[in-house]
């Protein structure tokens, strides 16, 4: 249970990583040090958009609209720490207890 427990806190963590890496990406082309003309840097920009927007059109549906600043991304990841948090906190006692539930 404890290899399962740190697999799902290892893969919200990857996926953290792959918030951040969007939204420095998006600084980046919003300030025009990368473009977006480049094919690697498209190719790599679309797999983080196709990524991470899902997540981003719930959570923009339920905030207020800010204008240019979008807030999204640190929602998400606060979102993800505090399930990773409740996570163990929950069955990470339950797991370690060596009964495995039972």
């Amino acid at each position: 249970m404890v290899a399962l427990l740190t697999l799902i806190s290892q893969l919200i963590e990857f996926y953290i990583w792959i918030i951040i890496a969007s939204a420095v990406l998006s600084w980046l082309v919003a300030f025009d040090v990368v473009n977006l003309r480049n094919r690697y840097v498209f190719l790599f920009g679309d797999a983080l958009n196709r990524l991470t927007e899902p997540a981003y059109r719930r959570i923009r549906r339920i905030l207020p609209n800010m204008g240019g600043l979008d807030l999204s991304p640190i929602v998400l990841i606060f979102g993800l720490m505090f399930l990773r948090n409740l996570m163990w906190e929950m069955l990470g006692p339950m797991a370690t207890s060596g009964m495995g539930g039972y």
